[in-house]
């Protein structure tokens, strides 16, 4: 355990880096509170011992600046040494970042048994901080894993809502577009009756996976919406500009060239609605939602395996 010794009485501070070695720990003697103070940004001792008279900045100054060189979430013990023993000096002490007091003369023992509590203090705080980040990541993957779909492995539907509403609000307050795209697997039932529901989950991986090979953009995102169904929000995106994304994972599906004895051509397809709007206060995300699904069923009904695409919020 690196120990930083800020004394300025050289007996003194030879006396404590003595007892310091004894105990198998290494000094770092400092004779004023500046040369302690660069000592501690170089060398970050596990503690500090800390004269509160000095020739330059007190004890007290020296241990505030400490703290404030601190990175958050850290913390090194500061032991303040001192022949001083009135309640005040000792509730300065610790307001100014001190953890302890060692009454000067020091006893050899007293300061030992100090210096060990500390590292125990230290080694528990360690421990604590490690099992600390550990929760933290495990936390963050719980969220992840609770925003993807189970299946396929893109976003699910609740994080779809999440996203939706957040990029709304947002629209509304810059006053931009937004698009929605809703994709439907064509003839899904009649493959997996075909194929097995095993194959089924499999043809809508690769679907997953062709629908995301499309989106280039960091702000886009593509969620399973539930069954056969996909659903993306495109930020900033006008209706023109969304249907060409829709053409483009139209294109991305057939490519995939997935047998698919029940469709009119053979292979697996999918039918797309694309829905863009200016974000207002008088509508809600559901709005936009609402006409792209719409327009999908109008894809479906016109034959399936193609775009379409409204601008209109108003249902029919």
């Amino acid at each position: 355990m690196k120990t930083l010794v800020i004394e300025d009485s050289r007996s003194t501070l030879k006396l404590l880096c003595t007892h310091i070695e004894k105990m198998r720990f290494t000094p770092i003697p400092a004779e004023t509170g500046a040369v302690g103070i660069d000592l501690f940004l170089k060398e970050r001792p596990d503690l500090v011992l800390l004269d509160i008279i000095l020739p330059d900045l007190d004890g007290f100054e020296v241990a505030r600046q400490i703290r404030q060189m601190e990175s958050p979430g850290d913390w090194t013990p500061i032991i303040f040494l001192s022949s001083l023993n009135k309640d005040k000096d000792i509730e300065e002490g610790i307001a100014a970042g001190g953890d302890d007091y060692l009454l000067k003369p020091i006893s050899e023992v007293v300061l030992a048994a100090k210096m060990r509590a500390m590292q125990r203090i230290i080694q528990m705080r360690q421990s604590l901080l490690v099992l600390t980040r550990k929760l933290d990541s495990a936390n963050q993957e719980l969220k992840r894993l609770t925003s993807l779909d189970g299946l396929t492995g893109i976003p699910n539907r609740r994080h779809f809502d999440e996203v939706l509403d957040r990029e709304w609000r947002r629209a509304m307050r810059q006053g931009d577009e937004l698009a929605i795209l809703m994709c439907d697997i064509d003839f899904f039932k009649l493959y997996n009756d075909t194929f097995g529901h095993q194959a089924g989950d499999e043809c809508l991986c690769k679907v997953a996976q062709a629908l995301t090979s499309t989106m280039d953009r960091g702000g886009d995102l593509l969620a399973r919406y539930g069954g056969e169904e996909f659903v993306a929000v495109l930020p900033g995106t006008s209706l023109s500009g969304a249907s060409h994304v829709a053409a483009q994972m139209r294109k991305a599906v057939n490519d995939l060239a997935l047998e698919h004895p029940g469709s009119p051509v053979g292979h697996v397809t999918a039918s797309f609605g694309v829905a863009s709007a200016v974000a207002m206060p008088e509508t809600n995300p559901q709005d936009i939602v609402g006409a792209a699904d719409r327009a999908l069923y109008k894809a479906k009904n016109a034959g399936r395996n193609r775009v379409f695409q409204t601008s209109s919020l108003d249902p029919e």
